[in-house]
C-alpha cells in the first residue's frame, strides 16, 4: 500500500487509467479502459490464452482468468464511445468466430457487444502490414468492424474529444526493425498537462526509432509490451533481447511510472533477468508496476507457471477429457471449468 501510495502522487488526476486484462492477471491482453473528462476509451479489446505452453493446454484458473477478464471488457465496452486497435493478432482485437479454447468468443457475439455503434480507430488494414494481418484486418472489417458506427484509420493521426487528445503514431515494427510480426501503433492521451502512452507489443522497444518516439512524448504514465525473454535463443536473438532491455531502461528514465506487462511477463524469472531495468527506475526514483500491482491486486502470471498450475492442482476428469480432443474440438466445446 505504501508503494502505490507514492506511485499515485505521480499518477494522472484527470485520465482514469484501468487495464482490464493482461499476463500479470492471468491472459495474454493489455486491454485498457481509458477515461478523460471528454471521452471514454477502450484500448485494443482482446484477450487471449496460449494453446499449447510445456506441452500443456491452459489450466482450469487460465479459463476461469478469462472467462473474469472477457466479462470485465464486456462492462467496459458498455459505457466506452471509442474503440482502438493497435494490430490484428486476437489477443489486441476479437474476432467473430466460435473459440473457446484461446480467445474464449462466442461467433459474432463477442466481437459485436464490443464493436456494436463505437468509433473504432484501427491500425490501416493495408499499408505496413504484413500478410497475416492483413488477412485478419480485412476480415475483421467484413464481421465484428461492421457492428461499428464508424471505423476510421489512425495511423500518424490525432483525434480531438473536447480537450482531450488522442495520438497515434506512425507504425512502429512489432519488436525489432524489420520484424517478420509486422507493425503496430502506439497511442498517447493527453488531457491538460496529462499524458498517458499506450505501447503494445514493442517488445522493449527494441527498436530505436520507437524509442526515440516514446522519449518524445514524455508520458507521465505508459503501459508497454516488454521483450519476449521465453523466446530467448530459440525465436528471438539474444541481442536483440538484450537491445530491448537497454530501451526499456530508457523508457523507465523518462516516465514516471511504467506498467510493464505483455510478453516479458511469460518468463517465470523475469524479474531477475530484467533487474537492470529495475534498479535504473530505482536511481531515478521512478516506478515499475505490473498491471495487477497498479490495480492493487496479486500477481497472477498463470502461463509462465502452468506446469505447477497442473502439478498442485489436476483438473477434474471431465476436463481431462476434454483436453484428450484435438485443438479443432477443443474450440467449438467451452471447457469443464
Amino acid at each position: 500500500m505504501e508503494t502505490y501510495n507514492r506511485v499515485l502522487n505521480t499518477m494522472p488526476k484527470h485520465i482514469k487509467i484501468v487495464p482490464l486484462a493482461a499476463e500479470s492477471l492471468g491472459v495474454r491482453s493489455m486491454c485498457t479502459y481509458v477515461e478523460s473528462p471528454d471521452t471514454k476509451l477502450l484500448l485494443d479489446a482482446g484477450v487471449s490464452l496460449c494453446p499449447n505452453r510445456f506441452g500443456l493446454p491452459p489450466h482450469p484458473m487460465e479459463f476461469k482468468a478469462i472467462d473474469e477478464c472477457r466479462r470485465k471488457i464486456a462492462e467496459a465496452a458498455e459505457k466506452t464511445e471509442v474503440t482502438t486497435i493497435s494490430h490484428y493478432h486476437f489477443d489486441h482485437h476479437t474476432p467473430s468466430y466460435e473459440d473457446w479454447l484461446c480467445n474464449w468468443t462466442a461467433r459474432d457475439e463477442t466481437a459485436r457487444q464490443i464493436y456494436q455503434e463505437k468509433t473504432v480507430l484501427i491500425k490501416n488494414p493495408k499499408e505496413n502490414i504484413n500478410y497475416s494481418q492483413r488477412r485478419r484486418g480485412w476480415v475483421f472489417q467484413k464481421t465484428g468492424g461492421k457492428h461499428a458506427k464508424k471505423l476510421e484509420i489512425a495511423d500518424g493521426k490525432t483525434f480531438i474529444f473536447g480537450e482531450t487528445e488522442v495520438k497515434f503514431s506512425e507504425p512502429v515494427f512489432h519488436g525489432s526493425e524489420n520484424s517478420f510480426l509486422g507493425w503496430v501503433l502506439m497511442a498517447t492521451i493527453k488531457f491538460e498537462d496529462e499524458k498517458f502512452m499506450f505501447a503494445p507489443d514493442v517488445q522493449g522497444p527494441m527498436s530505436q526509432h520507437t524509442l526515440g518516439i516514446i522519449k518524445r512524448e514524455k508520458p507521465k504514465l505508459i503501459m508497454i509490451g516488454g521483450p519476449p525473454l521465453y523466446l530467448a535463443g530459440f525465436r528471438v536473438d539474444e541481442q536483440q533481447i538484450q537491445a530491448a532491455l537497454k530501451g526499456l531502461e530508457e523508457v523507465v528514465k523518462v516516465a514516471p511510472c511504467t506498467l510493464l506487462e505483455h510478453h516479458i511477463l511469460r518468463e517465470e524469472s523475469w524479474k531477475e533477468k530484467a533487474k537492470s531495468v529495475l534498479d535504473k527506475a530505482n536511481e531515478t526514483g521512478h516506478k515499475v508496476l505490473t498491471a495487477a500491482e497498479y490495480l492493487e491486486k496479486e500477481n497472477n502470471f498463470l502461463e509462465s507457471m502452468r506446469k505447477k498450475c497442473f502439478a498442485e492442482n489436476p483438473p477434474l476428469k471431465e476436463f481431462q477429457k476434454w483436453m484428450r480432443a484435438n485443438d479443432d474440438a477443443k474450440k467449438h466445446v467451452k471447457p469443464p471449468i
